[in-house]
């Protein structure tokens, strides 16, 4: 299983099959081959090497005699790694450096604004509440 940091690396071929299983639900590996031949021209046994990857990394479970396939991880967990891997390896970890190079030329609207304050201020109480869990103990 390749992981970082207890992470599954989930890689874009992955993606693909990640992405039907997370907007579609759980699927039989035929109904998955037969969706990825007609959006990507895959053929059966490039559908069944990449759900077999996702097997031995623990991505996706297969289970019953119709191979139903269902996602062991979420797109959110996916989208954490991905954009801490992001940040880590081109702005030094760096999330306030990340912030400013996505935002550098756009221009939010207000309220788009107003979410992402909302989101700073929600990180800002749970490291207050983590402190006072660490202070307790």
């Amino acid at each position: 299983m390749i992981t970082v940091g207890g992470t599954v690396k989930v890689f874009d071929s992955e993606l693909k099959v990640m992405d039907i299983l997370w907007k579609d639900g759980d699927m039989t590996a035929g109904q998955l081959a037969k969706i990825l031949k007609e959006h990507t021209g895959w053929n059966r046994n490039t559908t069944y090497t990449v759900i077999g990857k996702l097997i031995d990394k623990g991505a996706v479970e297969r289970s019953g005699t119709n191979f139903l396939c269902r996602a062991l991880i979420t797109r959110e967990h996916v989208q954490r790694h991905e954009a801490t891997e992001l940040i880590d390896k081109l702005f030094d970890g760096s999330a306030e450096v990340f912030l400013s190079a996505f935002l550098s030329g756009k221009v939010l609207s207000k309220d788009k604004r107003e979410r992402l304050k909302r989101i700073v201020e929600g990180q800002d109480e749970k490291e207050r509440l983590r402190q006072i869990v660490k202070k307790l103990k």
